[in-house]
């Protein structure tokens, strides 16, 4: 997974980057085959806002928040995130056993 960190108005310290990549192993966790995440940081007059694009096979996935607290604002967003992420791995799945043979009934001989 890349993780691309950019900050609007805002500094990017050390600090914030490992909060951010110690949330976005939550998304991981649960779903392995994220290509690469952009997350932007940004301050606009007193909302601290948070927005991310995840690139997974198929799909781009939006999220954004915001909050009076950056740290807020991220875990709020990596909440959402995972929320999506869990959502696309189910329709992923269900289409893909959709039309397998184990899922369909068999008839029995007589």
């Amino acid at each position: 997974m890349n993780l691309n960190l950019t900050g609007h108005h805002v500094e990017i310290t050390p600090s914030l980057r490992d909060y951010v990549a110690s949330k976005m192993s939550k998304v991981t966790r649960h779903f392995d085959h994220v290509i690469d995440v952009s997350v932007i940081l940004s301050v606009e007059k007193l909302q601290q806002k948070a927005e991310a694009n995840v690139h997974v096979k198929g799909k781009d996935i939006f999220v954004e928040t915001d909050s009076a607290d950056m740290y807020a604002s991220i875990d709020s967003l990596v909440d959402k995130l995972d929320r999506q992420i869990l959502r696309h791995k189910e329709k992923n799945t269900s289409r893909r056993n959709n039309g397998a043979l184990k899922n369909q009934e068999t008839e029995q001989p007589e």
